[in-house]
């Protein structure tokens, strides 16, 4: 850690090593790892509340009267009406690490006075360590990290993530992702919401869209992004997005134009817009109900039951 970060980002990096060395040692044996259903599709391990563990005692020790918001364990340590409140996910990519897929990270960020200050997202598979203190810029290993220069949709690799848990609105995603499938490069799923903020910080890709995001998954990433010349928020483009379930981010000219794709899937839009994705959705559908197959074309008089071009309808 070096002398030049600012004292609170240290301990942050401080907690998030300890935690990835947790991470790292149950790596060797995950198939005995302890797995938890916290509801369809969405597990918690032994892992996950080790290494939350470790970061708040790292956090507490040098920060007794901070707050804390956790994945796992909400605010039940810490202090309850400090304006420094530590937002963590210990182990973001669960799913990707129960199943021995190398994608997942640490992510701790301070919020002040409801804006976020300092933020670290570490790989504990890579050793790779993303940090960012509000107004200094952001860094991977050391190194300063910008957002990618593209300005055109069409050269861009996006990153996403998909909808997983019962109620989350799939249709409509597939919507969003047609939208920005047919207009980009290409897109990739990896699996961590803030190693994506961290790669689009980092300029690996160009931008990231996800619904159904809680505060700890983007927090941290968000500062990197910003820090890193990015822009972050919500489907419609509002910077106040850290409760809002839905997250886009950026270089500011991709941004804009994902918005332009994206705003109108977005809770906050328009009645307008609203309505014209119900409807786009209800046409989709209307297809499905009964579905038109033809036939291969047979001699009427050797299959008088079908005449010629009608189609067989199948329900």
């Amino acid at each position: 850690m070096s002398s030049n970060l600012h004292p609170m980002l240290n301990v942050a990096i401080k907690a998030a090593r300890a935690a990835g060395a947790i991470i790292n040692r149950a790596a060797l044996d995950v198939e005995s790892v302890r797995v938890s259903v916290k509801q369809t599709n969405d597990f918690v391990t032994e892992i996950d509340q080790a290494a939350e563990a470790a970061i708040i005692e790292t956090l507490l020790t040098a920060y007794p009267g901070h707050g804390i918001l956790a994945e796992e364990s909400g605010n039940e340590h810490g202090a309850k009406d400090s304006e420094f409140v530590w937002i963590i996910d210990p182990l973001d990519g669960t799913t990707n690490f129960i199943h021995g897929f190398p994608v997942y990270c640490v992510s701790i960020a301070l919020s002040v006075k409801g804006k976020i200050e300092q933020a670290v997202v570490y790989d504990p598979t890579r050793n790779d360590l993303f940090c960012a203190t509000k107004g200094r810029g952001a860094y991977m290993n050391d190194r300063r990290i910008r957002v990618a220069k593209r300005i055109r949709l069409q050269e861009c690799l996006i990153s996403t993530g998909f909808p997983y848990r019962p109620g989350d609105k799939l249709k409509t995603y597939l919507h969003m992702l047609g939208d920005i499938m047919s207009q980009c490069a290409g897109v990739r799923r990896p699996g961590a919401a803030a190693l994506d903020l961290a790669y689009v910080a980092a300029g690996f890709s160009d931008g990231f869209f996800e619904s159904g995001l809680k505060p700890w998954d983007v927090a941290a990433g968000s500062l990197l992004v910003s820090e890193a010349g990015g822009l972050i928020g919500n489907f419609s483009g509002e910077a106040d997005f850290l409760d809002h379930g839905e997250c886009l981010a950026g270089n500011p000219k991709i941004y804009g134009q994902m918005v332009g794709l994206l705003g109108k899937y977005s809770k906050f839009a328009s009645a307008g817009d609203k309505a014209g994705v119900r409807q786009a959705l209800q046409e989709d559908a209307a297809p499905n109900a009964t579905l038109k197959v033809s036939r291969p074309r047979k001699d009427s008089a050797s299959d008088p039951a079908l005449p010629p071009d009608e189609p067989e309808a199948l329900a």
